[in-house]
């Protein structure tokens, strides 16, 4: 019996786990998912020093006109140690430097003349002007960056800014690629009548890029039990196992007897969701393995919404999957119910509100529907017609554009 689209995805994440976590080094870890709590080893900045090239003064002495007299300089790296900021004095600083005794304002260069020792000012000067003040930033032992974070570049850079030179996150999954079938070339091959390039590796690899997962292609099994079972063994040595085409009921559709030959415990096989019903997932010692349709689109659209929220948890992330949205359908759609429907869309914005038209022929052959769609309607089990002018909920494809 079929589960729903509801049940099967709530199975398999109920069925996943984080990957252990690893220390990676910095530059390599945009994207992935801190798995402990970050706190501030100390106050950031460390010391009060200066946000301008200029000079260090006591704002009391400072009105527009006034002349004080520079006594001291103090290099971006050198140290204020020994010098005082005096009544009626300045020091000569550079940014970042660690701001003088006595100091409570920066006077920017561009707002004095400077000549022979004396400073001339040219405008107001306020107390904390363009001054950073210890710990403003951060405070020492404030959580900068909390478990579950995706790094970008902002939380690298802190993390550099105390030190780090690598950061301890959860690995990124190794995810092995099957496509299955004898009538599959590769691409470059000399290819023959009956014959169709294997385009599923490819896609799916891609996905697993972008999701931040690494791809171990696996190439092509042949409609055999010997070839099959020799190519999905490999591929349970990686973290996941995703295999497409060979679980209908076609007689080479052979690879769910071979995953239950080689122990991989079924936990569903057939989902009430179109297209991709005969989609089955299981487990070997706690790894997933996902088998979806061949069909290069029923693969696509199941690998987005069985696969890609799997990995993202793998991965550590907290959000696995994206909010819909409301759409105004602009077309009258059809369907028989009992299953759920992913119709591919294309969302453009009108005025306040969001639009969605079918993206062209939703037969599953189709291939360029889903190059022009940059959304896919989820239409409900129940459903038998959306009427146009009716909402319906959207999941966007990521990365792209609404206009």
């Amino acid at each position: 019996m079929a589960l729903s689209f509801e049940a099967a995805r709530t199975m398999i994440l109920e069925s996943v786990i984080p990957l252990p976590p690893e220390a990676v080094p910095l530059l390599d870890v945009v994207g992935m998912v801190i798995a402990e709590d970050i706190r501030a080893p100390w106050d950031m900045p460390l010391w009060n020093n200066s946000a301008m090239d200029g000079f260090a003064v006591r704002a009391e002495d400072c009105v527009a006109g006034q002349t004080l007299t520079v006594d001291g300089y103090i290099p971006a790296g050198g140290s204020a140690s020994g010098i005082t900021v005096k009544p009626g004095g300045a020091v000569k600083i550079m940014t970042g430097a660690p701001a003088p005794a006595g100091c409570d304002a920066i006077v920017p260069i561009e707002e004095t003349v400077e000549k022979n020792g004396k400073l001339i000012l040219t405008g107001q000067v306020r107390p904390g002007d363009h001054l950073r003040i210890r710990g403003e930033d951060v405070s020492k032992g404030e959580l900068v960056i909390a478990a579950g974070t995706a790094l970008r570049p902002a939380e690298i850079n802190m993390l550099a800014s105390f030190g780090y030179r690598t950061a301890p996150v959860f690995r990124r999954p190794k995810v092995a690629i099957l496509s299955t079938g004898d009538e599959l070339v590769e691409p470059g091959e000399d290819i023959g009548t009956g014959q169709i390039f294997n385009s599923n590796d490819y896609s799916i690899a891609a996905a697993v890029k972008q999701l931040g997962g690494e791809p171990v292609l696996l190439g092509i099994a042949r409609d055999d039990r010997q070839s099959l079972t020799e190519k999905i063994a490999a591929g349970l040595e990686e973290d996941v196992l995703i295999t497409t085409a060979g679980v209908s009921m076609g007689d080479h559709d052979l690879v769910c007897d071979v995953l239950e030959a080689l122990q991989v415990e079924r936990r569903f096989w057939k989902v009430d969701i179109k297209p991709g019903r005969p989609t089955a997932f299981g487990l070997k010692n706690g790894k997933p393995v996902f088998s979806l349709p061949g069909n290069p689109v029923s693969s696509m659209i199941t690998f987005e919404q069985f696969v890609r929220p799997a990995l993202l948890k793998m991965m550590g992330h907290q959000r696995v999957i994206e909010p819909l949205v409301r759409a105004v359908m602009q077309e009258t759609i059809k369907k028989k119910p009992g299953r759920v429907q992913f119709l591919r869309v294309r969302v453009a914005k009108d005025g306040q509100r969001l639009v969605a038209s079918s993206s062209g022929d939703q037969n599953t052959g189709i291939l360029r529907t889903l190059l022009r769609a940059n959304g896919i309607a989820v239409l409900p089990a129940d459903l038998e017609q959306l009427a146009s002018g009716e909402e319906v909920d959207v999941q966007l494809i990521a990365a792209v554009d609404i206009v």
